[in-house]
């Protein structure tokens, strides 16, 4: 055998085996992240739906009418039904009810005769369906689409 060529692979081999440590690390390292993003994302899941909890259970902060407190929009509670709701907030629980799955706020318009083309007229209805979320009547998914509580 060519000493020469002998002595080339043993240097090109110890090259790889360098290369292979390096990726071996890189390799670890990618996955320790990748782990700890994974760990993240539940506690953000959990957060989430902690904070959600809280928001719901939240006491109900009344307004101030001709000096007397009401609401509104009720916080939903075991004792308040659907009916103590205005006409309007309970034709948008009734359209997201009706729906096959969740909606978008846009769908909801098109069933309580919002007109949609026009953002300005959709903006209002956005932000009922947000304080229906905020009392407990609906709930909001991530994606940004509404649905009903069970």
């Amino acid at each position: 055998m060519d000493p020469e060529l002998l002595e080339r692979i043993t240097a090109r081999r110890a090259e790889l085996d360098g290369l292979e440590e390096q990726l071996a690390k890189q390799l670890t390292e990618v996955r320790t992240e990748r782990d700890e993003l994974a760990v993240a994302e539940r506690v953000l899941e959990r957060m989430t739906g902690q904070l959600a909890e809280e928001r719901a259970s939240a006491a109900p902060v009344p307004g101030q009418v001709a000096g007397r407190a009401v609401m509104l929009i009720p916080h939903r509670t075991p004792g308040v039904e659907e009916d103590s709701l205005p006409w309007d907030y309970q034709r948008i629980i009734a359209a997201v009810r009706q729906a096959a799955g969740p909606v978008i706020a846009h769908e909801v318009g098109e069933v309580v005769g919002v007109d949609v083309s026009v953002r300005s007229k959709l903006e209002p209805l956005r932000s009922k369906l947000v304080r229906l979320v905020d009392r407990g009547w609906l709930r909001k998914l991530p994606d940004g689409r509404f649905t009903t509580r069970p």
